[in-house]
Order: C-alpha cells, then structure tokens, then sequence
C-alpha cells in the first residue's frame, strides 16, 4: 500500500486554491499583535469575555480596512486606536442598556398596581399552604389558562406526568380545602398526602 505524501501548505489559501496575500497578511497581524490588543482592552474592561468580544470586533474592523492599516512601528498605536473607538462604542452601548433598564423599571414601578394584601379566605389558604410545585401547576391552568401539552412544554415533562402530577396537586388542595383551619395554620402538606 503506497502512501500519498502530505504537502504542507505554503500559506491561506483562496477558495480556488490560489494564495490570498490579503488572509495571509491578517493572520500575521492577528499573531503579531493580538495578545497587546487583548492586554489593553483587559486592562480597560475588568472584564475577559468583554475583551474577548472586543478583541473581535477589533480584528473584525482591521479585516475590513486591511489596506489602511500603516506597516512598521505605525501599526500597533493605529490597532489600539481601533480597540479605543470599539470600546467606546461597547461603553456607549451599555450606557443605552443601562438607562433603558432604569426607564423601564421606574415605568414599572409607576404602573404596576400594589401588591393586592393576601388572599385571607380559606381557598386562599389552602393555596399558600401547597408545596411551590403544586402551586405552579395549578397558577399555570388558572392564571395563564395553560392546556396540558403548554403545561408539558413550560414545565419540560411530558404531558401524562402533567396529568398526573396535575391531578395528585387538585386532591391535595380539594383536602386541604376539606381540612379544619389548624391544618392550613400549620401549613403542613406533603407529596404523599394524596
């Protein structure tokens, strides 16, 4: 059995086969001065994904202006000069996101009612006293009018363990309701009350 010999490639290379200069002087650049672009927006950000995705973004502008990029000593100071302005853009950026957040919850705040004082009657109760998974499952067939296959989708279960788990929830809360006043005091149920 004969081998075919592996040939290193000379360089990136086109699509077609043919030498890309245009690749192969970015992958240089990218060798040569990642690590000092990276080192500044780490010392900028606090932040190693943020630099990452600067770093990206940075390298991302250098492919497009590729034939503007100075050679020799010139090139660095103009790479940092691109970071600058791509880290100004991620700060003006998370300005925006930070005043859009305070705008809306101060809108929320104005707008959301009170919260309404707690359901004192006995199916109310009866209600509080289930355990948070009993709860959750009857609020998503009462509140949010949720059918079995939505339940199943929202809770990531099937929908026979929905209709299980559904029905085992409405007799403890039937029994609960059932219950003398001490029990619901005491807030004492458990899954193997059914």
């Amino acid at each position: 059995m004969t081998q075919t010999p592996i040939r290193a490639r000379p360089g990136p290379v086109s699509e077609a086969g043919v030498p890309d200069p245009r690749r192969e002087r970015f992958e240089e650049l990218f060798a040569a001065h990642r690590e000092a672009v990276l080192g500044y927006l780490r010392r900028r950000t606090g932040n190693g994904h943020d630099a990452a995705d600067l770093l990206a973004d940075t390298f991302l502008v250098v492919w497009r202006r590729l034939d503007d990029v100075p050679a020799g000593d010139q090139t660095r100071p103009w790479l940092y000069g691109v970071a600058r302005r791509a880290l100004a853009n991620h700060r003006r950026g998370e300005g925006r996101r930070t005043a859009l957040a305070d705008r809306l919850r101060s809108e929320l705040t104005e707008t959301t009612p009170p919260e309404p004082a707690p359901d004192t009657s006995t199916a109310g109760r009866a209600f509080r006293a289930l355990p948070d998974a009993d709860r959750e499952l009857l609020s998503l067939v009462a509140w949010e009018e949720l059918d079995s296959a939505q339940i199943a989708t929202a809770l990531g279960c099937s929908r026979n363990a929905v209709r299980i788990r559904l029905h085992r929830a409405r007799k403890r809360f039937a029994k609960l309701l059932a219950a003398s006043p001490p029990a619901l005091a005491r807030d004492e149920v458990s899954h193997e009350d059914a």
